[in-house]
């Protein structure tokens, strides 16, 4: 199948590059995207909001003929899961890694510090401890060193939805910060942050624990995980 990923903040294409090899060797063709204003960290981010990469994911997903799967980390589970509201007839599976839905209305995170047009990487301070589990400093350092600033519309737009057949597009949720126990726990009692999960047909949970930053702390894990995901999907 092809299998387009999407990255978390701060991160283009090429985060994707020690994850894609056990999809590529089983013989899916992988399409990691670097979105508009992350090009470079000399890019221009005026102008560029949710609503701009999510576009961007649609217009790829219309460059297939066939219905394709997304993954999407971090932040980048907001902008695909725009991208199925918008073209739901054409997403085999969904794949949250360390993120979820984000309903209508909501943001991915308005409390990140912008400066001006952007939003930079914080200090490591801001973070959770969570968060940072696993990520060495040695990775610390080359995450910092590659991070372009990420536009700060992104962060900071409502998220808007239309199409309620988004809800039957089957989904996996690679839980990576906190267990899937508690994910759906947080389902099954109600708690509005997962809401928009709540309302999906078709949901499976798979616990890879790390940090929010698979891709550089269990990158093969992470490929393996996407690869049985992709793998449970109708056409693949």
């Amino acid at each position: 199948m092809d299998i387009i990923l999407v990255p978390g903040f701060w991160l283009d294409a090429s985060s994707w590059a020690d994850v894609t090899p056990p999809l590529t060797a089983a013989g899916h063709k992988v399409h990691p995207l670097t979105l508009p204003g992350l090009e470079s960290a000399a890019a221009p981010r005026a102008g560029i909001g949710l609503r701009t990469h999510i576009d961007a994911v649609v217009a790829k997903i219309d460059s297939f003929d066939a219905p394709v799967v997304l993954v999407g980390h971090s932040g980048g589970g907001a902008i695909i899961h725009g991208a199925v509201d918008a073209r739901p007839d054409r997403v085999a599976r969904a794949i949250y890694v360390d993120s979820g839905p984000l309903g209508e209305g909501g943001v991915i995170n308005d409390d990140l510090p912008a400066d001006g047009d952007e939003v930079p990487l914080p200090p490591w301070e801001l973070f959770e401890d969570e968060d940072l589990t696993d990520l060495t400093d040695e990775l610390r350092a080359m995450f910092r060193a590659r991070a372009i600033p990420q536009p700060r519309g992104v962060a900071q737009d409502r998220q808007q939805l239309s199409d309620e057949r988004r809800f039957e597009v089957p989904v996996t949720v690679i839980a990576c910060e906190f267990p899937s126990a508690m994910l759906t726990e947080m389902v099954a009692g109600g708690h509005p942050y997962v809401a928009e999960l709540g309302r999906i047909r078709q949901v499976d949970y798979v616990d890879l624990p790390t940090g929010h930053w698979p891709q550089f702390t269990r990158p093969a894990e992470l490929g393996a995980a996407i690869l049985a995901a992709v793998d449970r999907t109708p056409g693949s």
